[in-house]
């Protein structure tokens, strides 16, 4: 689908190259010898403590940056406009694997052609990226300096009445999908509708979506079905990428109930960085960010909190339009406004700034490891059956 995937040549950057100098003005050092990742950042100018430069690993001392390139770094939730340029962003961000959403609005066979263009896409740059269906996957693609892509749904739209095609996606790739995407499909209610709750066909869908090994996404589902389908699953279940109603009252927020009531229940937390729903909006920065990393740990615990940045990078104002109007087209649900990312995160390419700010916040190295990608490995593996 073109709306997800651009195979036609493109740069989202014009024609300038991609930039090697962070949003904080730091110079780029190269990272550990052997790394596949080639860039990264270079210590702040002035560190608050040598603490936030270092961080004790085994017998020998590493910085952010190096840090960053020895970890398993997974975004949850990527929807940007899919070409070689974010491909090559993802690789200068050191991002082992990512959720790429290939499926909002479309029912089955339009994802089918979302999926085969995707795969296309993938080939053609198997420099960069390569398909992810298993955590060895992801692992393999850390080992080989590429990026992993796991296919995401943002609504269970595409299963359409069949149980059936569940299983199907499943044999495609797909390992994430959302059980509704704002209103009510024949699974349960989004966010933004009355809830009416699970429904007796979607306690179907997730009992499959468990047998097959597919995770059951919350993210912008209303909070009665979020609840039900928590209860109703037998495997942890997930807001790939959310922000606490405690920093900002949003439709899209999540409660603390929300979140302890998931954590206690297996369930996974993704934080996004989608500036509409930050407290500063569009005038966040990087530690915004990890404010709301920080809120929401507090509540769930370090072992079941990760990152899903939710990038957009590249789309244009038609998009936005298209996810925000019910079915792609019918009533407007919601305005985003102006949208620009966290300063200090604006671009995949700088998710190593994150790794910083973490430490420089005074988290330890095995706790940023964690929010950074070992926990999404830890329960993808459990969702998957391996």
């Amino acid at each position: 689908m073109d709306k997800y995937l651009n195979l036609r040549p493109g740069n989202l950057h014009g024609n300038a190259p991609l930039s090697r100098i962070d949003a904080f003005g730091n110079s780029p050092v190269v990272f550990a010898p052997g790394s596949p990742v080639p860039w990264a950042y270079a210590d702040p100018k002035a560190p608050a403590d040598d603490s936030a430069r270092e961080s004790l690993i085994g017998d020998s001392l590493m910085s952010p940056a190096e840090l960053h390139a020895d970890s398993i770094v997974i975004d949850g939730l990527i929807i940007a406009k899919w070409n070689r340029e974010l491909f090559e962003d993802m690789r200068k961000g050191g991002l082992t694997a990512a959720n790429c959403t290939v499926s909002v609005w479309e029912g089955f066979q339009a994802t089918v052609n979302s999926i085969a263009s995707s795969q296309k896409l993938i080939r053609e740059n198997s420099d960069l990226v390569m398909p992810v269906r298993t955590t060895a996957d992801i692992r393999k693609a850390k080992e080989l300096g590429k990026t992993g892509i796991l296919f995401g749904f943002q609504n269970a739209h595409a299963f359409e009445d069949q149980i059936g095609y569940v299983e199907i996606f499943k044999q495609l790739g797909v390992g994430i999908v959302q059980m509704c995407y704002n209103t009510q499909n024949l699974v349960g209610t989004g966010c933004y509708e009355r809830d009416g709750g699970l429904s007796g066909f979607g306690r179907e869908i997730v009992a499959e979506m468990n047998r097959v090994g597919i995770m059951c996404d919350l993210s912008h589902v209303g909070s009665k079905t979020s609840e039900e389908v928590i209860l109703e699953s037998k495997k942890p279940v997930t807001y790939s990428h959310c922000l606490p109603s405690g920093l900002k009252e949003h439709p899209r927020n999540k409660s603390d109930a929300e979140l302890k009531f998931i954590a206690d229940h297996g369930g996974f937390v993704g934080v996004t960085m989608f500036a509409p729903f930050l407290a500063k909006g569009i005038d966040s920065t990087i530690d915004d960010y990890a404010e709301a990393i920080e809120y929401v740990m507090n509540i769930v615990g370090e072992d079941a909190i990760g990152i899903g940045t939710d990038f957009t990078q590249g789309h244009g104002q038609d998009f936005f339009e298209y996810l925000t109007h019910d079915k792609g087209y019918a009533r407007r649900l919601t305005s985003f406004g102006k949208i620009i990312n966290p300063l200090g995160i604006r671009t995949v390419g700088e998710f190593p700034n994150l790794t910083e700010t973490l430490l420089k916040r005074g988290h330890p190295e095995r706790v940023v490891r964690k929010i950074m990608g070992e926990n999404w490995v830890t329960v993808l593996k459990d969702v998957w059956g391996e």
